[in-house]
This record gives structure tokens, sequence and C-alpha cells, in this order.
């Protein structure tokens, strides 16, 4: 039955994953109407630090003018600025000279040289857009293949932006020389009426070319030199460099519609990866499913059956398991405002990932419209405030707390304090780089303003109400003396719970998650949500199934303390998502500088600490669940 299911999800996923609602509406450009070129940053996998273009001495328009920007483009480090490119639809450059003077060279400075030199040797890229498309590089290689067809068919890839510059031994090249490839499609349109154009690729060809080759005339135009007799413009950091900013338009017809422009951009990862990693995920987990809920369902019945009977008095005198200890299993644990707190953000966390991946997969976040999915997640967890706090309320309720004002203002600020924290003391050292990854003032006094101006009264609003509501019903009442607890097996200890718990639910997740990491460390973009949705419910499902049954045999062990352990033991894939990340550090990224290994740390911390808040949190609910549903199945005198 449940593979049925199955194979009816999975077509419509494939058709989630590559179809998106373009971010904006279409531009119709008329035989020469201008194209701007804007640049958003410089980036790079080795610092993960991104610059904005004009913090290197590009050449400037008359007037800088910087888009306005979402909150998302903020926080990503996005600052999108007009260049002096002049480019007219379908209108072709041979080669023109960038900066005012017409073939008089740029003269960059010591300071300005070593500037260059170091962010050639740190492996920036630049990002240009032309009608909101990203700049690709166009890579060629040939496949694997025998040597006849090795000929005929290449592989194209393409890279996001293009390099700023290479080295070859100790030298430093850069590329000054920018062949831009633009494509259009024709529209249709009626005999009468002027023909429109609509942009469906930009890509860029960047060469390195010597100022003495490019050979300028007064007019600002120049003469590329052939490809074999021209020496690349080399950038000595010592001294001053002389250099020419160049670059020539190239424009092609092409048969790809508008709505289907991004395909390029996005088609970059191996999709068949995907495949292979979801279908093996879900057949694990239903299998494991299968058997764990066979075996739980089969032993219950049998233990309910058992403590049921009242044939036999002598047998129940000398009963043993989770019926044992019916008194002290709702017994209010340890610290019960702190455990309803981080119990109430998570549930805020869960709804905001939920909605947030839904919406995606709908098509509705696309990488055209630039930091939507940031912004949408912030503005999210402010407003699910309103049910972690109902949530947290009601479960503080249950667990005999009173002082709900205060249970309310723990869970405002306890997990988002802890990320403001960390994230304001990351961007101090972003800020020393002067790099434009760091979030400005104004944004940080507004997302302070949104956490305690939306978030906390929210918060407060739900706690009211969960507080006031009747608490959850426990089937039976708690002792007065707690009972002892018996010694436990070795095995039974907190961090054995920890690893054998958080096995299933990463193994389910763990290639997504490479994924993920590629598109926050190495800047590609990320779209795939409709396999994200699917590998959400099976991490929602795999953890409920681990939970219950950690919670199951801790019960049988008659150690009654399960409050704390199983939200602990519950978010045991975060400890194997921390061990995925240091490994992906020292194999993946080719960092080397402290900055950027704290940013790396700083911010790996946060998604540990957030994926085991979420974790943990669907964890505890199922096992509460399952506990309140078996000790209601029993007779108790």
């Amino acid at each position: 039955e449940r593979l049925r299911y199955l194979l009816v999800l999975l077509p419509l996923l494939h058709g989630t994953d590559s179809f998106y609602v373009p971010g904006v509406a279409p531009i119709n450009f008329h035989q020469n109407d201008p194209v701007e070129i804007k640049a958003v940053k410089l980036t790079s996998s080795r610092t993960q630090l991104p610059y904005e273009y004009y913090s290197l001495p590009f050449c400037q328009p008359t007037k800088i003018t910087y888009k306005a920007e979402n909150l998302g483009e903020v926080l990503r480090g996005d600052r999108i600025v007009n260049t002096p490119f002049q480019v007219s639809m379908s209108v072709e450059k041979k080669c023109e000279v960038l900066c005012n003077f017409p073939n008089k060279p740029v003269t960059l400075t010591v300071e300005q040289s070593k500037l260059i030199a170091e962010r050639i040797r740190e492996d920036y890229y630049v990002h240009l857009i032309a009608d909101n498309l990203p700049v690709a590089t166009r890579l060629e290689f040939y496949s694997s293949r025998e040597e006849e067809e090795k000929k005929k068919e290449k592989d194209v890839q393409f890279e996001h932006g293009y390099r700023l510059g290479f080295m070859d031994g100790n030298k430093f090249y850069l590329h000054n020389h920018l062949s831009f490839i633009l494509y259009y499609h024709r529209e249709d349109v009626e005999e009468n009426q002027e023909p429109t154009y609509r942009v469906v690729r930009f890509e860029v060809i960047p060469q390195s070319i010597k100022v003495e080759d490019l050979k300028a005339d007064e007019k600002g135009l120049c003469t590329l030199p052939e490809a074999a007799g021209s020496a690349p413009q080399e950038i000595d950091p010592s001294k001053e460099n002389q250099m020419l900013f160049t670059y020539s338009v190239h424009w092609e017809e092409s048969d790809i519609k508008w709505a289907s422009r991004w395909d390029t951009y996005l088609t970059m990862s191996d999709v068949q990866i995907h495949w292979f990693s979801i279908i093996n995920s879900v057949v694990v987990v239903f299998f494991l499913s299968g058997i764990l809920s066979m075996i739980i369902i089969r032993t219950l019945r049998k233990d309910i059956a058992n403590y049921n009977k009242e044939d036999d008095i002598e047998d129940t005198m000398e009963e043993s398991g989770w019926k044992l200890v019916h008194g002290d299993v709702f017994r209010p644990p340890q610290y019960p405002m702190i455990l309803s707190s981080l119990l109430g953000s998570g549930i805020q966390l869960f709804c905001m990932i939920l909605i947030v991946i839904f919406v995606a997969m709908l098509g509705m976040l696309s990488p055209s419209s630039r930091g939507a999915l940031m912004t949408t997640a912030c503005f999210l967890f402010m407003f699910m405030g309103v049910f972690g706090g109902f949530f947290a309320g009601r479960l503080y309720r249950t667990l005999k707390g009173h002082r709900w004002k205060k249970g309310a203002f723990c869970t405002a600020t306890l997990y988002p304090g802890v990320v403001f924290g960390i994230c304001f003391v990351l961007n101090c050292f972003i800020w020393g780089k002067h790099s434009s990854g760091a979030v400005p003032f104004p944004t940080m006094v507004a997302l302070l303003c949104m956490w305690f101006g939306i978030s906390l009264p929210l918060v407060y609003l739900g706690y009211y109400f969960g507080f006031r509501k009747q608490p959850y019903d426990n089937p039976v009442r708690t002792n007065q003396i707690p009972r002892q607890i018996p010694e436990q097996r070795w095995y039974m200890n907190k961090f054995v719970g920890i690893l054998m718990a958080g096995i299933l639910p990463f193994g389910a997740m763990f290639i997504e998650l490479f994924f993920i990491f590629s598109a926050i460390w190495e800047n590609q973009f990320y779209y795939l949500f409709g396999f994200l949705f699917l590998v959400f419910i099976i991490l929602v499902v795999s953890c409920s199934q681990i939970s219950i049954v950690m919670v199951y045999f801790q019960l049988c062990a008659e150690d009654y303390r399960w409050w704390w352990r199983t939200f602990l033991v519950s978010g045991g894939s975060a400890f194997y998502v921390l061990i995925y990340a240091i490994f992906y550090f020292v194999n993946k990224l080719d960092i080397v500088e402290f900055i950027p290994s704290l940013l790396y740390f700083g911010y790996t911390a946060l998604m540990v600490l957030s994926f085991w808040l979420l974790t943990g949190t669907i964890g505890f609910y199922a096992a509460y669940m399952f506990v309140r549903k078996i000790y209601a199945a029993v007779k108790i005198d």
C-alpha cells in the first residue's frame, strides 16, 4: 500500500524539482534598447567573505546607484550596483574600451595592485546580472567516452560568475577583457508591429590581454589579438600597473523560452544522485518503520494483555517492565520552564521550515527572486511565535509550572538570543574584514525591532492562551514519593542513546545535506525543494519512530526520567550533522585562514543547534503521545 502511494508521489516530485514561478514579469526589449548590466558581488569559497564590486578598482560609471534590497539580499551580502558596460539589444560590439578615456590606460597604484593580486590568490569570482539573469562561464570538457566519440561530443557545464584572474607559478594575471555572449528569444508579434526580444541567457568568456596587444584608438575602439599571439595582462603587486579594461558583446538567437531561461543554471548538479538517494532513503525508512512498528505493536499488545489479566494474583505481585513506573512516569522533570521554552522554539522552527519548503516546492521562491527564501524564513519564524508560545505554555502548565510570564519571556528570548549573540560576534569579525557579508547596523536594528516588536508579543499571546487551556490529560496519577531507579545497563547511557538514535534520521537525509552544504558554502543554487520536502517527511517519520523505541526501552528498564532524555536523544542526528560538517570542511573546502574557518564553524553551530531543536521536538511529541497512549491502555488499580 505504502509503495503504491510512493510511486504515485514520485512523478509529482519530479515535476516540482524543476518547476518554479519566475520571480519577476518578463521585460520585452526592442531593437537597440539598452540592456543594463549590473554587478552583484565578488565571492570566494576559500574565504566565504563576499565583497562589493567596487571594493576593487574596476571602471566606474559617472553616477553609482545601488538597488534597494530586501532583507535576504542584505543578509547574503548582495550589493547590486550599476556598471559602465553599454549593451544594447541585438547590437554587436567587436571590442570597446570600458573606462572614460578613449585609449589611455588605467594606472593601478601599488595598493590596488596588491589588493587585486590578493583577491586572485583567494580565488574570487565576479557576479554580474543582465535583466536579472546571473552571468555564467561555459566550461566544455570531454566525458570519458571512446576516442572517436570524443571529437563529436563535449559535455557542457556552467560556472556561476567568472574568475577574477588566474595564477601561473607566482605570477598573477587579471581578466581585463570580457566577451559577453547574450542569447535572446524573439517573441511572436503581429505583422505590422516591431519585433520584441527577451534575454534568455547571459554568458561571458573572460580573457587576460596585455595593454600593448589591445591596440586601442581615439574612438575608444580596440582590436583583439589572435589567440596564439597575445600575452596575458600581468599584475605585479610590488609596483604600479598599467592596463585597459575592455569588453565585447555578441548576440545570438535562441529557442529557449523566457519561462525556462533559468534551467541552464539549475541543471548544474546531477539529479540522478537525488533519485537514488531518495528511493534508497524511502525504502530503508519504510522497511525499518515496518519492522519497528510490528515489534513495538506486538510487544505492546502482549504487555497490555498480560498487565490486564486479573486471573493470577501472584503474577501481578511480581510484575516488571514499564507498568511498574506508572506512578512516576508523568512526574514533572527538572527545569520545566527551560524544557518547555526549547520545545516552543522547536515548534516555531518546525512550522517555519515546513511552510518554507512547501511554498518553495510549489515554485514560489525561485532563485530568480534573490533573497526571497531568507526573507520569507525570517518573517515566518517571527510570525510562528504564536504557535511556539501556545505549545510551550500548555506544556508548562502540564508540568505544574506557575510563572507563565517568565516562561513566555524565556521562550521568546532563549533560542533567538543564542542565534543573535553568535551572529553578532561573527558579524564583528566580518565588519573587521570590510566584507559586504557584514549585516549593516540599520538592518541589525530592524531585526531587533522585528524580534521584540513582532515575535515577542506573539509568543506572549500564544503562551497566554496555551497556559489558560486545559493541560494535557495524563492517564495515570503521580505518586507522592518518587520510586527508586534501578542501576542501568551500559547501553542505556544518554550518549550511547544519542549515537544509536541519530543514525537512522541522518542516513535518510545525508545526501541532501551535501547539496545544501554546496549551496551555502560553494555559491551554488539550491532549488530541488520537491526532493527536500520528501526528505523532510522521511526525517519526521524516522525521528518519531526512533524516539518511541528509545522511550519504550527506557521505561522497560524502569527509568521514568524520560522528559529531558527523549528531547536530547531524539536530536541525536544533529551530532552526526556536526561530524559531517567537519568532514565536509576538511575534504571539500579549501579554507585555510582563521576568520573563514570561524565563520564556517559559527554558522555550522547554529545549524546544528537548530537541527537539534527541530528533531528533538519532533521526537519529544511523538514519545509523549506514545507514553500517554500506552498508560491509558492498561488497567491500574
